[in-house]
């Protein structure tokens, strides 16, 4: 394995930047330091005037396989992640077959070990009928990230919202629950009502069907089950402001049972947008007006919302063209979340150091992650070397998506693509540079992701 010294380079960790050398040999990080002599046989990078930060661990990602590989692959979704600096992803269970069994769910590690250039975790996922088996996953907490709850909002039989099945759920559970958390009969309830009123519906119309309303319901019934049975839950994708007074910053978060995701897409678009971007940016829970959006900023920063991803949801061109009733709902992210929080960054949203902590360190504090998630001396090499001078335009050429398409190729109506004012110049994944300027090295694929617990 090759050895790599990165010099001068400012190490964003733990809440602080500072300019130093890091040695990366036999796929860890062996040191830190202010300055560390050329090993023989090592490669030299020059860090001068970039960053290196430790990898993203995206927490929500849909990767489609197996079963509908024509929207994505493990492997053609795990590079584009790889290009965005992300090294490390959990996938949902809505696969065909769903990851309703630990066969199945092993069916998924083993794509993974062969094609992911990434590190890699799979949720199992359980329905109205599969409690048990899902709850059989207890024996491996250690070896996979979670059990996946979708409480309303989900695609053929994965809804589980039966209350018997729910407080199994929670009471026996010895994993983290990860919930997608919206009403199913107030969403059904508002369809109705858009319905009778006769008007074509159009993609503004989903955050009136799938409102704060439907959002809130479900996330309170969720913590209400969890401080009943004292269950690790984790609510993902949160997009109202109304849901925020469920959560609290009194904890540090390794000390908290509940904690909560916020996606880049919820802090980025709001309602406005539909008027450009269309059935383009509809996805579940929806994209909402625009002071959901600030409100969700305050609550990051302040420690309320605990971890950054994606819920990257690739679909194709052509579902996305559909009528909106049928348009698919889901918007493809992983490449380009980081690039846009950096870019948050130059404007003085938020401070390179919390975006660290929000989408590395937080994320492996919240899944008790082994050995990721910080640049430590004997933790696995997973890098990222960004150089926040180097502008990048998002256009077809350099989407990675199989799917083939960003919401940021267009943010006018007038083909304008977003830039992004950082690029992603290396990414490391156990010590492999996967990814440098442009060059790609496939020959080693990532691991499986152990937790502590």
């Amino acid at each position: 394995m090759q050895t790599f010294l990165i010099k001068n380079i400012n190490i964003v960790n733990e809440g602080q930047t500072s300019t130093g050398d890091v040695l990366i040999r036999n796929g860890k990080i062996e040191k830190i330091a202010g300055s560390i002599d050329i090993p023989s046989e090592s490669t030299e990078i020059n860090g001068e005037g970039k960053y290196l930060l430790p990898g993203v661990i995206d927490d929500q990602v849909h990767f489609r396989e197996p079963g509908l590989t024509h929207k994505a692959t493990i492997y053609t979704e795990s590079k584009a992640a790889v290009a965005g600096g992300v090294t490390s992803f959990m996938e949902m269970p809505n696969t065909v077959p769903p990851a309703f069994t630990l066969e199945l769910l092993e069916n998924k590690y083993e794509i993974g070990r062969q094609t992911s250039l990434a590190n890699y975790s799979f949720f199992i996922g359980t329905n109205n009928q599969n409690a048990a088996d899902a709850l059989t996953a207890n024996q491996y907490k250690d070896r996979i990230c979670g059990i996946k709850a979708f409480m309303g909002s989900s695609t053929g039989n994965l809804l589980v919202d039966n209350p018997l099945v729910l407080e199994k759920l929670f009471a026996e559970s010895e994993m983290l629950i990860a919930t997608h958390c919206e009403d199913e009969r107030i969403i059904k309830a508002n369809m109705q009502k858009a319905l009778e009123s006769g008007k074509e519906l159009m993609a503004a119309d989903h955050p009136v069907i799938r409102n704060a309303e439907a959002c809130f319901e479900s996330s309170f019934y969720a913590i209400q089950l969890a401080k009943k049975h004292g269950s690790r839950l984790h609510i993902l994708h949160i997009s109202t402001e109304k849901e925020l007074q469920l959560f609290s910053n009194m904890l540090p978060l390794k000390e908290k049972r509940i904690t909560a995701e916020v996606c880049v897409h919820h802090l980025h678009f709001t309602a406005d947008d539909y008027a450009i971007q269309g059935n383009l940016i509809k996805c579940n829970p929806a994209i909402k007006a625009p002071h959901n959006r600030e409100a969700l900023w305050n609550a990051l920063l302040d420690d309320r919302l605990d971890v950054i991803a994606t819920d990257h949801a690739p679909h194709t061109w052509e579902e996305k063209q559909e009528p909106y009733p049928k348009a698919h709902a889901g918007v493809p992210l992983v490449q380009h979340s980081l690039p846009l929080m950096l870019y948050y960054v130059q404007q003085g949203k938020i401070a390179i150091e919390k975006v660290v902590e929000k989408m590395s360190h937080a994320v492996a504090d919240c899944f008790q992650i082994k050995d990721r998630g910080y640049i430590r001396e004997g933790y696995q090499a997973d890098l990222v070397i960004a150089d926040m001078h180097a502008p990048v335009a998002v256009k077809k050429e350099n989407i990675l998506y199989k799917c083939g398409w960003s919401p940021f190729e267009n943010v006018d109506g007038n083909g304008t693509p977003f830039e992004f004012p950082a690029s992603i110049t290396h990414t490391f994944v156990n010590g492999n540079l996967v990814y440098g300027n442009g060059q790609w090295n496939e020959s080693v694929k990532g691991e499986r992701l152990l937790f502590n617990r």
